[in-house]
């Protein structure tokens, strides 16, 4: 099997990308020896947030020395992003040798693992192959059912915050999805909630409670000192003074007081994390499309928030960069979000829309999107294609001397970074 045969298999391999349960990826890693059982994990699930925070948590345990696997979903602009050693992707040759692997295990079960359940799989068994110190791995969907939640006790369980998403599949209160995402609180292992809603704390500190975990929040209220700038930023939190942030966007912050956060328990639990590593992990950390400039002159910025809490924090963001006008907005959505909400934040910021349909069956259509920011009162233009609205907005960036902000779906990343570099 070679790479484009392995990714073949793995896209197709049951026709269904998610399905809640914990029975298949149990049969599966089973089969495999249960190559995540014996690895040191750091579980990290929550709305929003969770990519900055694993990203930035698994530069710092590099940076001091461990080998480090990250796992991560979606992937950006290549698969091979989604599983990382040291901030390497896994190689196309090794991902197609473990496919082949255990395809003969999947042929062999009644119930076939999903899509993200057998990269799942492949990810433990790459992980432990290569005898990882500590893994970052990141819930995919949710945390109780999700086949990430599969592994034993863990160094510790990260919720970054909680909000209304995927609302089919978690439910449709905060209390609900917060019931959802505790599910990765394990017996007698730490957990440490980052978010701010009070409901969300209420439920997540009962089934610590219950577990006989010891519960951490982040005190955002000790985050001062901030610096904003397109080239980076800076800020104290508590004992720790003067963090440099390469990451962009206001809601990094609070990610990176997570982190440091996490970084005191990991301590406690016996992990060797030097300051000066912690400095220099949080500097150090690229992420793509989280408030990521990908062009300059003129600039267009990629956040890839696709739901409405992401989208308001992220608009929040344009205001504190942009405070003295109103930017030109390229963005697609799926139905099955809050796009209303969406539109209504996006509509503090923008002077005009291009609207795209994102390639995935969920998506709302470029008109009926177009139509609803039009109801929020933004001048907003349907598109045939990526690159007709990446084209449209840099002629309007660069005659009015604004910014382009791309927003809405990371499923549209690649497709902008490809017609900015056709449009060159």
């Amino acid at each position: 099997m070679n790479y484009e045969e392995a990714l073949s298999y793995i896209h197709g391999s049951s026709g269904v990308f998610c399905k809640p349960g914990l029975e298949r990826i149990g049969e599966l890693c089973c089969a495999l020896g249960n190559p995540q059982d014996g690895m040191k994990f750091i579980h990290v699930a929550g709305t929003n947030g969770k990519g900055s925070t694993s990203a930035m948590l698994a530069n710092i345990l590099k940076e001091s020395g461990y080998k480090v696997g990250l796992y991560t979903s979606p992937y950006i602009y290549r698969f091979n992003e989604r599983i990382q050693i040291n901030g390497e992707p896994i190689p196309d040759t090794t991902l197609a040798a473990l496919t082949d692997k255990i395809a003969p295990v999947v042929s062999e079960m009644k119930d076939k693992p999903t899509e993200f359940e057998l990269i799942t799989a492949i990810a433990f068994e790459h992980f432990k192959r290569e005898t990882c110190d500590v893994i970052v791995l990141e819930v995919g969907m949710g945390g109780r059912f999700d086949s990430t939640n599969i592994i034993r006790r863990p160094l510790l369980s990260v919720i970054t915050g909680i909000a209304l998403d995927h609302v089919a599949f978690l439910g449709d209160t905060v209390e609900k999805i917060a019931f959802e995402k505790a599910g990765i609180i394990k017996d007698n292992a730490p957990v440490l909630y980052g978010g701010c809603d009070e409901a969300a704390l209420g439920v997540i500190g009962k089934i610590a409670s219950e577990r006989g975990s010891t519960l951490y929040t982040v005190d955002h209220s000790k985050i001062r000192d901030t610096s904003l700038g397109l080239c980076g930023g800076s800020f104290s939190f508590g004992e720790w003074k003067d963090v440099n942030l390469s990451l962009l966007g206001t809601y990094q912050f609070k990610n990176a007081a997570a982190v440091l956060s996490a970084v005191e328990i990991l301590r406690k639990g016996g992990l060797n994390i030097d300051t000066g590593a912690v400095y220099r992990g949080i500097e150090g950390t690229k992420w793509r499309a989280r408030f990521e400039i990908i062009q300059r002159e003129p600039t267009v910025i990629f956040d890839g928030a696709h739901n409405a809490e992401g989208v308001g924090v992220a608009t929040e963001s344009i205001k504190s960069y942009y405070p003295s006008g109103r930017v030109a907005i390229f963005s697609g959505v799926l139905r099955d979000k809050d796009y209303r909400a969406i539109a209504k934040s996006i509509s503090e910021v923008a002077a005009v829309a291009f609207t795209v349909t994102p390639s995935n069956p969920r998506a709302l259509s470029a008109e009926e999107y177009a139509e609803v920011l039009s109801e929020y009162g933004v001048s907003a233009f349907p598109c045939g294609s990526v690159r007709e609205a990446i084209a449209r907005g840099l002629r309007y960036a660069t005659e009015k001397g604004v910014p382009l902000c791309c927003l809405g779906s990371l499923y549209t990343y690649s497709e902008v970074i490809d017609a900015l570099e056709g449009l060159k």
